[in-house]
């Protein structure tokens, strides 16, 4: 009865049946970088991630499946791919067709449309939110009930942490197979409610060496990483927890800026060096702004993490945000006022404290920083109404 009710909830005409679905970027405090087997996409070591909200950041995905479809079809931020070189995304299909239980529609051709409301493949964690959102969008349309984490997880490690909302470890797992290497949600969206996260974007261009070819350098190269995988991770994954359950801004401060370094030390120990750098001067700019200001603080108010690319992920709690956001408006002057800061509404302060500025000193970088995105931590994928298709009645992307 419950497949029926799905079968006639999903119909969009006689011949073409459809879902619409939204996804959410998330950013990794305990980092992932390095697989110990390519094709089964399986981590050196476990993560831990925030949930970023979809309201700012989100992947849209409609799939339409119909036996009036010739062949498999995609099509992502307006342009259409050859599905036949993008074997992630195959296999993606290959399983949740295995997976469905609506026999009348798993053996039919399949059309995808995907979009992203933020630049693509800058580090800003977009085909975890792709993948997420494909995955979940599939299980609605051809009936896939059970954890979809292990099966996002083969088309992007990180997507299998966008499946859920809130605070997600993702487990590295034993067995050969995959079959334990899944996410799990430590605590939800709302366990949290001041903590806010501002993003620094400041290149929305592709990165020179993409994350897959980055990982696998160092895995084959860096002596950092096998100590990071085996010594560093596991006891900052015990930490990490601690503080998010105790809401204990400090450790969770701290641990998080340590992984970034770390990260970005591997990304440099690996030989040769990942070049060029994904952190650039701007981001470096950023990270010593982060560190004089907690200075002057005499506590950690404000967190940096970086992902493979330049832009900041800056974490801080929601009494402080205007300071800190009058401070980046101070440091990095936009071209214009005009939609500089975006998402989240953020108060702005005009009396910054004249002894704070002096103890900055880092000469200020007009148009460094391009945007700010200020959101918070949010929830997982989500099913959105007829209305928000990306295709029309026939299958095919809306003009």
């Amino acid at each position: 009865m419950a497949d029926e009710i799905c079968a006639k909830r999903i119909k969009k005409s006689d011949g073409v049946n459809m879902v619409t679905c939204q996804a959410p970027v998330n950013i990794a405090i305990i980092k992932y970088w390095g697989k110990r087997n390519e094709q089964l996409i399986l981590p050196l070591n476990s993560s831990l991630s925030v949930t970023l909200d979809k309201k700012e950041l989100h992947s849209s995905t409609t799939v339409a499946v119909s036996e009036d479809f010739s062949e498999d079809c995609i099509w992502l931020n307006g342009r259409k791919h050859n599905i036949a070189e993008m074997p992630r995304i195959q296999k993606c299909l290959a399983t949740m067709r295995k997976l469905s239980h609506n026999e009348s529609l798993k053996d039919c051709c399949i059309h995808i449309c995907s979009q992203n409301n933020f630049p693509t493949a800058a580090g800003l964690a977009s085909s975890a939110a792709g993948y997420s959102c494909l995955v979940f969008a599939l299980s609605r349309l051809l009936q896939v009930k059970g954890d979809l984490s292990r099966i996002a997880r083969q088309g992007s490690g990180s997507a299998c942490r966008s499946m859920y909302g809130g605070f997600v470890e993702w487990e590295k797992g034993d067995a050969e197979d995959g079959s334990d290497s899944i996410a799990k949600q430590i605590v939800t969206e709302d366990h949290w409610p001041g903590l806010r996260v501002l993003i620094l974007v400041v290149n929305e261009h592709k990165k020179g060496t993409s994350s897959t070819d980055g990982m696998k350098r160092s895995v084959e190269t860096s002596d950092l990483l096998k100590f990071r995988s085996e010594f560093c991770v596991p006891e900052r994954m015990k930490i990490m927890k601690k503080a998010i359950s105790e809401r204990d801004f400090e450790i969770f401060a701290e641990t998080t800026m340590k992984e970034s370094n770390q990260l970005h030390a591997v990304c440099q120990d690996t030989y040769p060096p990942i070049a060029p750098p994904y952190m650039n001067q701007t981001s470096h700019s950023i990270v010593q702004l982060v560190t004089l200001y907690n200075n002057f603080c005499g506590q950690l108010k404000v967190a940096y993490t970086f992902d493979a690319g330049p832009n900041a992920f800056l974490f801080v709690m929601e009494k402080d945000i205007a300071e800190i956001s009058s401070l980046i408006r101070h440091f990095f002057p936009p071209e214009t006022d005009k939609g500089f800061i975006q998402g989240m509404e953020v108060k702005s302060q005009t009396d910054l404290n004249k002894n704070l500025l002096k103890s900055i000193t880092i000469e200020p970088s007009p148009g460094a920083v391009k945007y700010v995105i200020s959101t918070k931590v949010g929830s997982g994928p989500s099913e959105l109404g007829e209305e928000h298709s990306l295709l029309d009645e026939n299958g095919l992307p809306k003009p």
